[in-house]
């Protein structure tokens, strides 16, 4: 019986000091309501990264679209069917719900927290924003670039926007430079931001001055052939306030060793155990032609050990055996994703220049910096580079236009980097690329746009018909507002 009551009383006891407060069992511990700033913004950086370098063809197909790449037993996307998957849609919701929704609610919570900050704290609160800032005018600008005119100010607000209209492209654009320039000059370099929660720069606050000055110049020049005295003025304020100036201060973002944070590249091309993905012959084609020193960078050779390399059929199907590959170097697990390069930087000041926008050099150095900055980069010797420099079809010196040399030898430096290869061709017309022999839907041209997606027919379609009214149709050979020529 004593025994017993040993046991009773401590039980006892329990219930006793349990029974004065329940209220703290209707708490979820595992759905939060609460979240920081951090984790919202390295959320989000890391999928807006993610969709930018996945070649999954249910998320990205832009190396596709800049015929650098082709596909082996399913070329479907290489021949431009973007509903079988529905791509435009994965694109759309990955941007706005993935990306700019997390981006916004970071900044609230920020925006928040100003109003008791310290001045210290209130410094590295503003540059948290900032840099928020920049990066959902890259979203934007990736959106635009896409598919044209997009929901803009009445985005992310689904209480007092359910149905958000399409805003005019061209003043999204405008829109976005001023955001970057005010974003750029609010920086604080004596002050810190998201240290490690940063994947990209790690909180560098000049660093990322550099990538928004660089992408207002890369805005710039895509909007010169519609508003040149627009364009030179903000490429010359962008350069003014200081751009990307060496390969260390590029936008990049390294992967880990171990999925789910691993480079997507590895995913589709290691980890998934599929052989989908061949260089294309348009791009090997090129490279041949010109004894390109980055080949061995790039692809495998065919055969084996014969110094060759053969590219597979754009657009048609392949047999994976009978070609080159890609090389493991970008199918590394860690490979970082890339948002903007040095090299790219001297690419848009030599086209600045011919462009008739004063930005420092001759066009002929900007452009030998930026040949020379893609070689370098992907550890191509001395020697070699100076002789590619050399060649009579490579030297800028050569009797071809100057959209031909910065547009083929831009094409070549975008390579992993399809979404960028694809705008430059949009904007430059070169390379000169063709249509494969099948197309979906007898598609006549390379693609100039993504069709928005299918999801909006029923979830916005009175905006979403106003926007393809004002653009003439929904067909994605339709070019958008600064593609002119």
């Amino acid at each position: 019986m004593k025994n017993r009551l040993l046991i009773l009383i401590p039980l006892l006891s329990l219930f006793a000091s349990c029974s004065d407060d329940i209220t703290g069992l209707n708490t979820d511990t595992k759905r939060p309501t609460y979240t920081e700033a951090n984790y919202l913004f390295t959320n989000a950086e890391h999928a807006m990264v993610d969709q930018v370098t996945s070649t999954s063809v249910n998320f990205n197909v832009f190396r596709l679209f800049a015929q650098q790449w082709t596909e082996v037993q399913y070329p479907q996307e290489s021949q431009y069917d973007l509903t079988g998957r529905t791509i435009p849609d994965t694109h759309w919701t990955t941007y706005y719900r993935d990306v700019l929704r997390d981006f916004k609610e970071a900044k609230n919570i920020l925006v928040d927290q100003q109003a008791g900050a310290t001045a210290d704290e209130l410094a590295v609160i503003n540059n948290k924003i900032a840099i928020i800032d920049i990066l959902t005018a890259y979203s934007y600008g990736v959106l635009v670039d896409t598919f044209g005119d997009v929901p803009y100010t009445e985005a992310l607000d689904i209480v007092a926007f359910p149905q958000p209209k399409y805003d005019d492209a061209q003043t999204i654009y405008k829109d976005l430079i001023v955001k970057l320039t005010a974003a750029s000059h609010a920086l604080d370099t004596d002050a810190g931001s998201f240290g490690n929660a940063d994947l990209i720069y790690k909180g560098d606050v000049s660093l990322w001055a550099k990538f928004a000055n660089s992408l207002r110049l890369r805005m710039a020049i895509n909007m010169d052939d519609v508003d040149h005295a627009y364009a030179s003025t903000e490429a010359l304020a962008a350069v003014a306030d200081g751009v990307i100036s060496s390969s260390a201060q590029g936008t990049y973002m390294t992967y880990a060793e171990t999925q789910p944070n691993a480079n997507p590249l590895y995913v589709d091309l290691v980890a998934s155990g599929r052989y989908d993905f061949l260089p294309a012959d348009t791009f090997v084609n090129r490279l041949n032609a010109l004894n390109d020193p980055r080949r061995p960078k790039y692809f495998t050779e065919y055969p084996a050990g014969s110094g060759a390399y053969k590219g597979g059929v754009y657009g048609a199907l392949n047999v994976y055996d009978n070609f080159s590959h890609l090389t493991t170097t970008i199918q590394d697990p860690t490979y970082p994703g890339v948002l903007f390069t040095y090299s790219e930087v001297e690419f848009l000041l030599a086209e600045a220049v011919e462009r008739g926008i004063a930005v420092g050099e001759t066009a002929e150095i900007h452009y030998n910096r930026a040949v020379t900055a893609s070689l370098q980069d992907w550890g191509v010797a001395s020697a070699d580079i100076a002789a590619y420099l050399a060649r009579t079809d490579v030297a800028y010196s050569a009797a071809t236009p100057w959209k031909q040399k910065i547009g083929e030898q831009s094409w070549i430096s975008f390579f992993n980097r399809g979404f960028e290869a694809w705008t430059n061709y949009r904007r430059l017309d070169y390379p000169a690329l063709q249509v494969p022999a099948v197309t979906y839907g007898d598609i006549t041209s390379v693609p100039k746009r993504y069709s928005y997606p299918n999801r909006e027919q029923t979830l916005n379609a009175a905006s979403l018909e106003a926007a393809v009214a004002k653009l003439g149709n929904n067909a994605v050979t339709t070019k958008i507002f600064w593609d002119k020529n």
